[in-house]
């Protein structure tokens, strides 16, 4: 009688040990197939992501520069100003030789010629500005890189090397229509010359009070 129960009891487990194999085989093919899925969805989103964007990996912030000068030679009397001050339009920044140089528009100070006694000529830089509202980004990308999917009203999403992955973004305002005469290269394939084309992307200068005049950025043109 002992033996007959010994021997159920060693069937049972056998049974139990049988379910647990069969379970832990399925749950195990059950998460291979979940990984794969999701490996799938992934590639497919990434796919997707990277098709219908246009990586531009050079960009800088730039607005032009605004030099003030006197409209004659004379001596630099007084400067009012200092660099990082915003100022506003027809403020007197300087005098030279008692004649005073004002501004044309209003603008934030990038450089001071501060050398009261010296003596400068109508080509020396006293002041020079910038107009924060006339920041551009201005994304550089070769012209067989994307340049032909390019179009005036795209929306731009852009991060600056100074902020980490802060993402900001924009659209795209203009596309020069001359390629850049500085920046050469060559197809390694074939050593044909390549030329880069610049995108100019506006943003909201209110929103992104920290954005600086030739930060260097990383853009994404969306199609």
């Amino acid at each position: 009688m002992e033996k007959k129960n010994n021997s159920h009891h060693e069937q049972r487990e056998k049974n139990t040990n049988k379910i647990k194999s069969f379970v832990n085989h399925h749950y195990f093919l059950l998460a291979v197939i979940i990984i794969g899925v999701t490996a799938l969805i992934g590639i497919i989103i990434f796919i997707s992501i990277t098709s219908s964007r246009i990586s531009i990996d050079k960009a800088e912030i730039y607005a032009p520069i605004i030099t003030l000068s006197s409209s004659s030679p004379g001596t630099l009397d007084r400067v009012f100003v200092k660099e990082g001050d915003s100022v506003a339009e027809n403020i007197v920044v300087a005098e030279v030789s008692g004649a005073p140089i004002k501004t044309e528009t209003s603008g934030l100070v990038t450089f001071v010629q501060n050398t009261p006694g010296q003596l400068v000529s109508s080509l020396t830089p006293i002041v020079q500005m910038v107009d924060p509202q006339e920041y551009r980004l201005i994304g550089h990308i070769d012209e067989d890189k994307g340049l032909s999917d390019i179009k005036v009203g795209q929306n731009v999403i852009f991060t600056m090397d100074a902020f980490g992955s802060k993402q900001y973004s924009g659209t795209v305002e203009s596309i020069n229509p001359s390629a850049r005469q500085s920046d050469i290269v060559f197809s390694i394939s074939d050593k044909r010359e390549e030329r880069q084309f610049d995108i100019y992307v506006k943003f909201d200068v209110t929103k992104y009070p920290e954005l600086k005049n030739g930060m260097s950025a990383r853009m994404w043109v969306y199609k």
